[in-house]
């Protein structure tokens, strides 16, 4: 072998080992990167005319195994909606509150419901304790404000999700476009043979981020570029980027249409059902929509069932006017059987005038309110928000009504009730549930008594001593009724204080549920990224053998390029004497 061959391989040899020297050391220094991969200097032995001519570094490859990475994107999309469901439903079960605590015996509307039952019961067996009725007015006042409150941060979650939503399509979008400028930029480092390791890492970062968020599947093309699609086909990213658009909503109520996702005006929110964003869209629009309509039916029927129960009691002494809370008009018909007692009383309870109205001579609601309108010492009338009212114009004395044996609808709805007069609440959802204004503004205003049905005037018909109102308020909180399916809870037929309590079941196991799913998934996605990291992570012990083996073979090809050198100095002085 010629001096000048030994010396170009040496020299290839010390040109290999420096790049090796490189890549081995850039892998120590990013070992705890996130997405780095390690990288390896590829040595292929070079040959001229059959004789071995030294070493080449022919590339610098990394990256991961594609069929596990493409495991990891499924994983992560399942990681990222069983995240997010698992925060949300943990806060939407602490705005249901629990069943028991250590000072009150709970927070939650179940032990609400349970402490109006409570104010009730003894109300039922002391109608005239002011104490008492002052207690049932508070309980209910609670339960109120609790359901107001908690349908109020329901839609707040459901805001919190809406912008989360915005928040995350703005990161894939960013995402997105990363990838297509690596793509670019990976496409020209392969046309000028420069290693693409690096720049794959990184494209593999982006992919992750967007993995998290949405349900995707990738494809490289022949060229070494990467396109990304949902896994219901809608193409995000192919030679260009399609954009995803959302819009959230500046305001989010119960009644709230809320935007979907579109990419190239096309919705696909019904195709996103994995992936961070796609958990937020079922949040957003299935359990928290479901966790106000249980809240709702509740709230209804605390309104319908208790309202009902009042309806035909009186405040005593019997107040100077009356509203109702039902709205009506004056063409509505009417199929009204019966007869309804209107009476004037004064302040000690006693019968000042009355008229008694055959219901069935009335077919419209005008009709019925002129009647009353006709009565002596009384105005009535319907509001412009269509709710009645009914005012006693004899000086000292007061409205009240009698229920008789009136039905307004053919299914035992009576007067009051109809025109919603005497209520406890108003409203007619979780979101607008109050007490009534005017119980806030006078507790005497609770309609406790009952207008007996004697007819002498002078004598006592109404007091405080009457235990009707109170035990069918009772029988309300204790009685059984149908409540018709709403969000997670099937029809039933069930107490008040039953159904709140399925309502913190029901959340309480969601949650529970939510926990269990991110376990499962925060495993298999964490096996995967082991697996990943065990064969394309950077063992830094190995890097550093490798370092050394490198810095050996340096300085042994240094040492014969030295050598040759010599002998080239000694030939060149040899011939020189000769």
């Amino acid at each position: 072998m010629s001096l000048s061959v030994a010396s170009t391989i040496a020299l290839s040899a010390l040109r290999a080992a420096q790049v090796g020297t490189s890549v081995t050391s850039s892998n120590i220094a990013n070992a705890d990167v996130d997405g780095y991969t390690v990288k390896t200097a590829n040595q292929v032995s070079t040959v001229a005319a059959s004789t071995g001519s030294g070493t080449s570094v022919t590339s610098i490859t990394g990256g991961v195994d594609k069929y596990v990475f493409a495991s990891l994107i499924s994983a992560n999309a399942d990681l990222g909606a069983a995240s997010v469901t698992t925060n949300y439903t943990d806060q939407l079960q602490a705005l249901m509150g629990s069943t028991t605590g250590s000072d009150d015996g709970g927070t939650s509307v179940a032990t609400l419901v349970t402490n109006l039952q409570t104010a009730v019961n003894s109300l039922a067996s002391s109608p005239e304790d002011d104490t008492v009725q002052s207690e049932v007015i508070a309980a209910a006042d609670s339960l109120a404000s609790s359901l107001r409150e908690t349908s109020a941060s329901i839609q707040s979650l459901r805001a919190d999700a809406d912008q989360q939503i915005a928040d995350d399509v703005d990161t894939v979008n960013d995402a997105l476009q990363t990838i297509d400028d690596l793509n670019e930029a990976i496409l020209a480092a392969k046309a000028r043979g420069a290693s693409t390791a690096d720049l794959e890492d990184r494209r593999n970062s982006a992919i992750e981020t967007i993995s998290s968020l949405l349900d995707i599947k990738t494809t490289t093309a022949s060229n070494g570029s990467t396109y990304i699609s949902t896994t219901g086909g809608t193409a995000l990213l192919t030679s260009s980027v399609h954009e995803l658009s959302f819009s959230a909503s500046s305001y989010v109520n119960s009644s709230s249409v809320l935007s979907g996702i579109s990419v190239d005006g096309e919705d696909i929110t019904e195709g996103l059902t994995s992936g961070e964003v796609g958990g937020l869209l079922t949040l957003r629009d299935t359990t928290l929509v479901e966790a106000q309509d249980e809240l709702d039916a509740l709230a209804s029927a605390l309104i319908d069932t208790l309202n009902a129960a009042t309806a035909d009691g009186s405040a005593v002494p019997a107040p100077e006017s009356l509203t109702g809370t039902t709205k009506a008009s004056s063409t509505d018909t009417l199929s009204a059987t019966g007869g309804v007692r209107i009476a004037q009383v004064d302040e000690d309870g006693a019968l000042v005038a009355y008229t008694d109205l055959d219901l069935s001579s009335y077919t419209t609601v005008g009709a019925l309110v002129s009647a009353l309108d006709g009565i002596d010492g009384i105005d009535a009338s319907l509001g412009s928000d269509g709710k009645l009212t009914i005012t006693s114009t004899t000086s000292g004395a007061g409205v009240a009504v009698g229920a008789l044996d009136g039905d307004m609808t053919g299914s035992g709805t009576s007067f009051s009730s109809y025109f919603g007069l005497n209520a406890l609440f108003t409203g007619s959802s979780a979101a607008s549930i109050s007490l009534s204004s005017t119980i806030v503004a006078d507790s005497s205003a609770l309609a406790i008594g009952t207008l007996s049905t004697s007819t002498t005037t002078g004598a006592t018909v109404l007091t405080t001593g009457s235990t009707t109102v109170a035990d069918d308020l009772l029988a309300a909180m204790t009685g059984t009724q149908s409540f018709e399916a709403a969000g997670g809870i099937g029809s039933t037929t069930v107490t008040l204080g039953d159904y709140a309590a399925r309502i913190v079941s029901d959340y309480a196991s969601r949650a529970s549920d939510a926990e269990e799913a991110e376990t499962s998934a925060e495993t298999l996605a964490t096996s995967l990224s082991d697996t990943i990291a065990s064969r394309s992570g950077v063992n830094v012990d190995e890097e550093t053998a490798k370092l050394s083996d490198y810095q050996a073979l340096y300085s042994a090809a240094a040492q014969i390029i030295e050598a040759a050198n010599a002998m080239f100095d000694a030939l060149l002085a040899a011939a020189k004497s000769a």
